[in-house]
């Protein structure tokens, strides 16, 4: 088994789920209170990613990444070199392809977190920040969790974004999704091992999941 990929493909699930993460709790605290018609076109909009084919989502990410783009020109003109098929270019494609799985169970946490608790912490004198980060953070941690792991399960295996985004560059975008679909095409190829590791650290992801929610019921 060849293991570039697989580690590539490690860095990737880590670095979107450390950089998603902040924001997803941002966003999930927003919506989780937010009183207004807009809201559902904002969730919509959200969840978007988890129904588009991942091609679709892809080619749009392309051509906004691309050097056509004004994004793509101005991170080449800062950086030197094209955001589309790069490790950088795959990193912004996987944190817009993942916002659903992370935003979600924060905003379902969230949303079942009685008002009544946070009020009570500021009527004991608490400011809002420590309020959050004596009292909601750890509530809301299952949540936080969960996302967590969905967010690095679908990363270490997503195919049809990374592929368009990223093309297949061997130690710079080739993954290990990619990697097992070369080598299933290939006669002589030797796909099972990858594709044992990734069905293994999918079913630990899924029993993490099942774990937290549980936990948290």
């Amino acid at each position: 088994m060849e293991w570039g990929p697989f580690l590539l493909s490690l860095q990737l699930a880590v670095a979107t789920t450390v950089l998603l993460l902040p924001l997803a709790l941002l966003a999930a605290r927003r919506l989780a209170r937010w009183d207004s018609p807009v809201r559902a076109v904002v969730e919509a909009a959200l969840t978007l990613p988890l129904v588009l084919p991942p091609t679709v989502l892809g080619y749009y990410l392309l051509v906004g990444f691309g050097r056509a783009s004004p994004l793509g020109r101005g991170f080449e003109a800062l950086f030197g070199a094209p955001l589309a098929f790069s490790f950088e270019g795959l990193i912004a494609a996987s944190l817009i392809a993942n916002i659903p799985f992370a935003v979600q169970p924060i905003q379902r946490a969230v949303e079942a977190l009685p008002r009544e608790i946070t009020d009570a912490a500021w009527v004991s004198g608490l400011t809002r920040p420590a309020a959050f980060w004596r009292i909601e953070l750890p509530l809301i941690a299952p949540g936080l969790l969960t996302a967590a792991v969905l967010t690095f399960a679908h990363t270490m295996g997503e195919f049809g974004v990374v592929l368009m985004v990223g093309g297949n560059i061997p130690g710079e975008t080739r993954t290990a999704a990619i990697a097992l679909y070369d080598e299933a095409q290939l006669p002589g190829g030797a796909p099972g091992t990858l594709a044992a590791a990734l069905l293994m650290l999918s079913f630990v992801s899924i029993l993490a999941v099942q774990l937290l929610a549980r936990r948290r019921r």
